[in-house]
């Protein structure tokens, strides 16, 4: 239901004007409701087509289509690797600058604004909502990949000595630590500021008003939406298909049933339906519900492998872990005269990539679960507490694995083989080993249906010109769409799937590095204005 109307012209053109719902939230109205939906028909037209067309590609020319991403890949990663490495150390600079800075009291959504959300919800959905299928597939894998030179080593250094042993540790928790967790907090909090506190459509595009004004809601507006929407769908295609190969080769390992692509592919269905039933029971029922259970589940689970571990062996990988994050993070993060370029453009340019690519999702969900935050409280928590959990993970899951190759238990003393196995095969050496996966695949389901539950609410905000109350129909199309294009790219990768989807993030965060950029000096500008004068 329409209460107000703003009246918008563009060069004197008609253009798309701003409307509110019922609720007093505005977005960009572009006309009546299509088939009733209510979107912004240019943006859901445009990113729908441009999906829909991916899948049938690669569908029909799986081949040609791997193909091209891969193609596109390799030039990224090797010519613009640079650009990507420049990009990640800006974020993380901006946002402590932003904490350091008296912009750091400015609330999100006005002084008299209060929490949602528990801080203990809200840290929950910020981080199972973010990275969590990720690094149940990476948390054994990486570390042991470092250790063993399965694709290089971090820096050069010498595979199975103590050194390649800390440094597996650290360099996985740079990854995922506070590099990837910037980028999310910057584009979150320029989200939640613009929309609380300034009053504009909860979508991507108003995070650039203060550099192109009244465009935003014009061509311009609707290209970076588009945009979003494409890197958004990238990402979580992504996560969801290595999240599907997982579970598939842990069904294998406790069932027997055949890894194949088709049985991802039905994971991949079936944990869609549980995602729409998700989706269908709202914010408040369905994501902040499995949220909290999958934190709480992945600590139970975090804290049984350390006891049946190596636990005074893990205890020491936890400080060695943090302390040589602090001691490698500048050495890691410059990427000039690197002896390791490869294994740099490999891994690291690859992670910042997907980071990027994955962060209107993440951004947009953390803006909407974090109002009457501090800016200095949303960027501390956002930076600080998911790296030390990560940390905590790497250290505890990485280290287990690292001690059984040293003394040569289990598979993984063998060598890395199938990176969707590692977790399980590291379990192999561990007491109740079932009992372990056949958690790690619940977890590993619900990390599934949290992803794209509230990826499809992101999508639907963005597709819908910022309206936060559109049909819940119009989220469960997305929930299937993004569905089908994780289903598509690792059918189209056939053997080669994970290269696919890597191919795919890596593309997507080529341009959307670039509104980045430019939102980022638009955020300061605005938080600056409004600091002086209060």
């Amino acid at each position: 239901m329409v209460t107000a109307m703003l009246s918008l012209k563009v060069k004197g053109k008609s253009a798309p004007v701003l409307i509110k719902d019922e609720d007093d939230n505005p977005y960009v109205y572009t006309g009546a409701p299509f088939y009733g939906f209510d979107v912004h028909t240019s943006v859901f037209g445009i990113s729908s087509l441009f999906m829909l067309l991916l899948v049938v590609a690669s569908i029909l020319y799986p081949n040609e289509a791997n193909q091209i991403l891969v193609g596109m890949r390799g030039w990224i990663i090797e010519d613009l690797d640079w650009l990507f490495m420049i990009s990640a150390n800006y974020f993380v600079l901006f946002c402590l600058f932003l904490i350091v800075m008296p912009t750091g009291k400015i609330r999100l959504g006005g002084k008299n604004a209060v929490p949602e959300y528990s801080t203990f919800s809200w840290l929950c959905m910020l981080f199972a909502s973010g990275i969590g299928i990720g690094l149940m597939f990476w948390g054994v894998a990486e570390p042991v990949a470092y250790y063993t030179d399965w694709y290089g080593t971090p820096l050069g250094v010498e595979a199975h000595t103590p050194e390649a042993a800390r440094l597996a540790l650290v360099s996985a928790t740079y990854h995922w630590g506070i590099h990837g967790w910037a980028v999310f907090a910057m584009i979150g909090l320029a989200l939640a500021y613009f929309c609380y506190n300034k009053g504009l459509p909860f979508t991507v595009r108003s995070t650039l008003y203060p550099i192109l004004g009244e465009r935003c809601w014009g061509g311009w507006g609707s290209l970076i939406d588009v945009i979003s929407s494409i890197a958004t769908v990238f990402g979580l295609a992504t996560s969801l298909g290595l999240g599907a190969q997982q579970v598939a080769s842990g069904l294998h390992h406790l069932f027997g049933l055949d890894n194949s692509i088709a049985t991802q592919l039905a994971v991949i269905a079936v944990i869609t339906v549980v995602a729409m039933f998700s989706i269908y029971r709202g914010m408040h029922g369905g994501v902040r519900l499995l949220s909290n259970v999958n934190i709480l589940l992945a600590l139970a689970l975090l804290a049984v492998v350390f006891i049946l571990g190596p636990s005074q062996i893990l205890a020491s990988d936890v400080v060695m872990t943090i302390v040589g994050y602090l001691q490698y993070v500048v050495p890691l993060s410059d990427w000039i005269g690197r002896e390791d370029s490869s294994w740099m453009q490999g891994w690291t340019v690859f992670y910042w990539a997907w980071w990027m690519s994955w962060s209107p999702f993440v951004g947009l969900f953390i803006a909407k679960i974090s109002k009457g935050r501090t800016v200095r409280e949303f960027l501390a928590a956002t930076l600080v507490i998911p790296t030390l959990l990560i940390g905590v993970w790497m250290a505890v899951m990485g280290g287990t694995a690292i001690d059984q190759i040293n003394n040569d238990v289990g598979s993984l003393s063998g060598g890395l083989g199938d990176v969707s196995l590692a977790l399980y095969q590291m379990y192999e050496g561990l007491s109740f080993s079932e009992i372990l996966s056949a958690v790690s695949i619940v977890l590993l389901v619900i990390f599934f249906v949290t992803s794209a539950d509230s990826g499809s609410i992101v999508m639907d905000s963005i597709t819908a010109g910022g309206n936060v109350n559109t049909p819940t129909k119009q989220k469960l199309f997305w929930a299937s769409i993004i569905g089908l294009i994780a289903g598509a790219l690792l059918y189209g990768g056939g053997k080669d799937a994970l290269s696919a989807l890597q191919a795919a993030t890596v593309s997507a965060g080529l341009p959307f590095m670039i509104i980045l950029l430019l939102m980022s000096w638009g955020l300061y500008r605005e938080l600056a204005s409004d600091s002086s004068r209060s």
